[in-house]
């Protein structure tokens, strides 16, 4: 892909994850339910015990590398953000939230899609009055969506791309690591 330079390093700590789940679930497996005297099962542990240390370790250090050496194309990135077309999937999902069944919402928006590109537009240059043209549930939420930044700032959860939770996450990643 092409906004993966180099994703060797991403792929193998993403894979180093389950392993180390793997040795902390036998860990505690060997060590649920022990009797109270003799415990020479115990000695079945260290197995599991240094290998999910040694890899944690290993994935510490290739994270550690791998952001250090990030390079981040800030202008790059806010473009692809800023793409007019980037909200369709959102669209669609409000649609659902909305009632639509997704057959039809995926329909919908693949048509408004279709359309706009068509007639030489994005979907954020969209007003209301031509949203509301292909349905009613289209409506001023549907354009905030669609406006630059919106699909970004709708995610409001907990690890959403709001503005406001990315810095809630900044912060606590600061103060974690002091």
């Amino acid at each position: 892909m092409p906004q993966k330079k180099n994703p060797d390093a991403a792929e193998l700590l993403r894979a180093k994850a389950p392993r180390v789940v793997g040795d902390l679930t036998s860990f505690l497996g060997v060590m649920h339910a022990l009797p109270l005297a003799y415990n020479k099962d115990m000695q079945e542990d260290k197995n599991y015990l240094f290998d999910g240390v040694d890899t944690l370790a290993l994935a510490l250090a290739a994270a550690t590398g791998m952001v250090e050496g990030a390079i981040f194309n800030r202008e790059q990135m806010s473009d692809a953000a800023s793409d007019g077309m980037i909200a369709a999937t959102d669209l669609a999902d409000l649609l659902v939230r909305r009632g639509l069944p997704f057959r039809q919402s995926h329909a919908l928006v693949g048509r408004i899609v279709r359309e706009t590109l068509a007639a030489g537009r994005q979907l954020d240059s969209l007003t209301i009055d031509e949203l509301k043209a292909y349905s009613d549930e289209l409506d001023s939420e549907a354009v905030a969506l669609l406006a630059q930044d919106g699909w970004l700032e709708s995610k409001a959860s907990e690890g959403g791309t709001a503005l406001a939770r990315v810095k809630e996450q900044m912060a606590a990643a600061r103060q974690l690591l002091g």
